[in-house]
């Protein structure tokens, strides 16, 4: 496989980083949340929580999955929206209500000392020096997306090369379509899409294919290759112009479809000991959670690819307003025993 995938940085807003690094240099000792991760299920807990006059702090590392994407698919009042107008939608909604949201890289994220009263305290280092306190983290960081390691592959990914027919599979419908099949579970993605055109060609690449599989494509009418790919071809403009197989023959295709490998992003918070587990179908792994995003790491949230490498941005955005509405109300308990204790120990005075 080749190495995780990164999408080109996406930038806020120029005028909006000082005033926010101003504002976080303002802040208090102790904030309510950080938030690691700026895109759908990071901006979406955050809003949550700022609207329910929460402290609360976005850490933006600027390179969302989807940014080599046109438009925003099947998320209903946002259909076609690029991903970095509606990105920075979402962070003018979170700054309204006095959110605070930084361009950084979160360099380590760990558990500290609890307070008097026993609530919780994380420590969040920045790589630009920064130390942040927080009561609670929200950890919405996304994945990296690993490729098959074929020549010429990975630079049509987001155009040329997609994954998801719920994403992308309007956009190429009728097209003649290769589906890059480097496990069993590749199959599926063919029948997909097949929905969308008639001309769907399988190039089987490292694994052997089932005798019912073969029956399933030939009654959909889907070609299969099992020569093995030498190289993806490109036309002079840079599209995909077609599959090169062992042996030479080249096989023309307009579009591609391949089954990424998918991890969860981790840099910086391997000291919170979130746990790791393998998505079926050898898809890749995610973090483990429960309701809401709750881990196992008391205070730690997760929302998003980074616990649901299937979810497209609107189920990602949803996620994040649970885990939001969840940590607030976690909050609201922890205040309310740290009053109660307050007004006996009054009282016994």
């Amino acid at each position: 496989m080749t190495s995780p995938l990164t999408a080109a940085p996406v930038s806020l807003s120029d005028s909006s980083v000082p005033d926010a690094l101003d504002a976080l240099d303002a802040l208090d000792d102790l904030v309510d949340v950080v938030v690691i991760g700026g895109g759908a299920a990071g901006l979406n807990g955050a809003l949550m929580l700022v609207r329910s006059l929460r402290s609360v702090v976005v850490i933006d590392s600027g390179d969302p999955r989807n940014a080599p994407a046109e438009g925003i698919h099947g998320l209903l009042g946002n259909e076609g929206t690029p991903p970095a107008e509606y990105l920075e939608r979402g962070r003018g909604e979170v700054r309204r209500y006095g959110g605070i949201i930084v361009p950084g890289e979160v360099i380590s994220a760990r558990a500290a000392e609890p307070s008097a009263d026993g609530d919780l305290r994380f420590t969040v280092d920045l790589a630009d020096g920064r130390r942040l306190t927080a009561r609670r983290l929200l950890v919405a960081t996304g994945l990296r997306d690993e490729l098959p390691e074929i020549p010429g592959l990975a630079r049509h990914w987001g155009h040329g090369l997609v994954h998801c027919p719920f994403c992308h599979g309007y956009e190429v419908r009728g097209e003649a379509i290769g589906i890059i099949a480097t496990r069993p579970a590749s199959l599926h993605q063919a029948l997909m899409f097949r929905q969308l055109s008639e001309d769907i060609t399988v190039f089987v690449h490292g694994f052997e294919l089932d005798e019912d599989s073969r029956e399933r494509c030939a009654a959909r009418g889907i070609s299969v290759i099992e020569t093995g790919i030498e190289e993806i071809v490109a036309s002079e403009n840079g599209s995909v112009a077609g599959v090169r197989l062992v042996g030479g023959e080249v096989v023309p295709r307009t579009v591609l479809v391949a089954a990424t490998v998918m991890h969860p992003r981790l840099e910086g918070l391997d000291a919170l000991g979130l746990a790791v587990e393998e998505v079926p179908g050898g898809m890749g792994e995610k973090i483990s959670s429960g309701f809401a995003g709750a881990t196992e790491v008391p205070g730690v949230w997760v929302a998003g690819n980074v616990t649901d490498p299937s979810a497209q941005v609107g189920p990602s955005a949803a996620a994040g307003s649970l885990a939001g509405g969840h940590i607030n109300g976690m909050l609201v308990m922890a205040d309310a025993e740290a009053a109660v204790a307050a007004h006996r120990e009054r009282s016994a005075a």
